[in-house]
């Protein structure tokens, strides 16, 4: 068997294994390659949504503490205005670090299904892998349940480049795909940075509100 026929039979197997083959996989299983990439592609969505309940959890307190941050300022408590602002300032600076994340996630999951439509296993998931990796370490101080699944998924995504690499003499990532995993990293934060503008009131300056009834001076 060549090695174009051998990786054709572990992507998409249609023919009855002989009777050896029968007996290895009943010891030691392994499903087909686009099994793996449908459990992994199911996985970030999971990953995906839970990230997106997270932002929409902290928006909702945002809104919360900024409402706070006026109400103290037009009650001329500074004090009070600059606590609520500092964790207005935390809140948003997790929203950001999980929007990147979420972002990333979205685009390894438009990735694999395009590999999985083309069949292009290494070149397509090679990249995937790395952003996988640094999300991982981006999230487990962050979200650590998150960034335990995504090791996981991320052994599963290695697990296949390993295998199609045995039918396609692939060894070694490329510094071509650890470049490109770094890209679309940074155009997620990219994306994310932006986002947060547009989604996100500024917290307004001392003095910049107008002053309560009755409290005006004359």
């Amino acid at each position: 068997m060549s090695r174009v026929d051998g990786f054709v039979k572990v992507w998409s197997p249609d023919k009855k294994p002989g009777l050896a083959e029968r007996i290895k996989s009943k010891i030691t299983p392994q499903p087909p390659l686009r099994y793996k990439l449908t459990i992994a592609l199911y996985r970030i969505r999971t990953e995906t949504n839970k990230l997106d309940y997270m932002i929409a959890k902290m928006k909702e307190r945002d809104a919360m503490l900024f409402e706070k941050v006026v109400q103290a300022q037009m009650d001329k408590d500074q004090a009070r205005a600059a606590m609520y602002a500092s964790e207005v300032a935390e809140i948003r600076k997790l929203v950001k670090a999980l929007m990147t994340a979420k972002l990333a996630l979205e685009r390894v999951g438009l990735r694999l299904e395009t590999v999985m439509a083309m069949g292009d296993v290494v070149a397509g998931i090679a990249p995937v892998v790395g952003v996988i990796k640094d999300l991982r370490k981006y999230l487990l101080g962050i979200v650590p349940e998150i960034g335990l699944e995504l090791t996981e998924i991320g052994e599963l995504l290695e697990s296949v480049v390993a295998e199609a690499g045995e039918f396609t003499a692939f060894t070694s990532m490329p510094t071509v795909y650890s470049e490109e995993a770094r890209k679309i990293l940074e155009e997620a934060a990219a994306v994310a940075e932006q986002r947060m503008k547009t989604e996100f009131p500024e917290l307004p300056s001392p003095g910049a509100l107008p002053e309560p009834q009755g409290q005006k001076q004359h």
